[in-house]
């Protein structure tokens, strides 16, 4: 398999998407990559274990991309050896009654990761830079102090916007999350293939929705709008991916590389030491419990 440096795909100085390819040769059958991505899986699990014992930092995955980029079968297949009770992944659809009665980070505060925890957001609080920008409508509905109707819908709201989701990230950062996001990058055309798949396999065809084809209207107003979220907030403490999306199994090996390299940067990550007196006396504990039960 072709040596692939993660950093190459990391967002440190501003991108133009059209000027990033979708798609990406590693070289590799099919049973190559599925044999790396199980490698791949099997360590992020052992050393979400030891960060699980470790408890100090959590780690939050961000995932964004085009309808039908592969987010969801990407989440199965990373995240598949990994403890139950070591990830826990949300979606987030239209907000809810109760959650537009909050600012619109609250519903994504409240779903943060435990210490020793993986979340998962499959899309995520970016959406409010995204959809709501292609339609601004959406944020009537969110009943903001001076906004009253699209005219009062800024350039300057928008700045304000991508200040609070900074300002959200560095404050959950400092306090020990580490954030890794990772935008899915679908070709238009690989996108109307999947789409047609989804209408051709019957038991696919529940994922399909007319909604789709009436965003995928849209699909240039998206690629501005993610292209100028991810300039904006891509930050060292919580850095962007640009992830070539074309092909499924490339993807999820880049993105559980990426993972996987980011969190072997934290040195300071290890198991606990045994208390002093546990560690005296586990010749006795052993003794105890080599002795076979007897029925009294």
């Amino acid at each position: 398999m072709k040596k692939i440096a993660i950093d190459d795909f990391k967002v440190t100085e501003p991108i133009s998407l059209k000027d990033i390819p979708t798609s990406i040769d590693l070289e590799a059958s099919e049973k190559k990559k599925d044999k790396e991505l199980n490698k791949l899986r099997e360590k992020l699990s052992d050393h979400q274990d030891t960060m699980y014992a470790h408890n100090k930092y959590s780690v939050l995955i961000c995932l964004q991309g085009m309808d039908t980029a592969g987010k969801d079968s990407l989440i199965r297949e990373v995240f598949k050896e990994f403890n139950p009770r070591g990830v826990v992944v949300h979606s987030f659809k239209t907000p809810s009654k109760l959650e537009l009665q909050h600012d619109f980070l609250w519903r994504h505060t409240v779903c943060l990761p435990q210490r020793g925890k993986y979340g998962v957001f499959n899309r995520t609080h970016y959406e409010n830079v995204l959809v709501t920008r292609v339609h601004p409508t959406y944020i009537l509905g969110e009943n903001i102090p001076g906004i009253n109707s699209l005219d009062d819908i800024t350039e300057e709201f928008w700045e304000s916007r991508f200040d609070q989701i900074n300002n959200f990230e560095k404050q959950i950062s400092e306090n020990g999350t580490v954030i890794l996001k990772f935008f899915l990058h679908l070709g238009k055309e690989e996108q109307r293939q999947r789409l047609l798949r989804r209408l051709n396999k019957e038991k696919h065809n529940w994922k399909f929705s007319p909604g789709d084809l009436k965003e995928r209207e849209r699909w240039d107003d998206y690629q501005k709008y993610y292209e100028e979220a991810i300039n904006k907030t891509s930050k060292p403490h919580a850095p962007w991916f640009v992830i070539p999306s074309d092909n499924k199994e490339t993807a999820r090996v880049l993105v559980a590389k990426a993972i996987l390299e980011q969190m072997h940067k934290l040195k300071d990550i290890d198991e606990p030491e045994l208390d002093e007196d546990v560690k005296k006396n586990i010749a006795f504990y052993k003794e105890i419990l080599s002795k076979p039960e007897t029925n009294s």
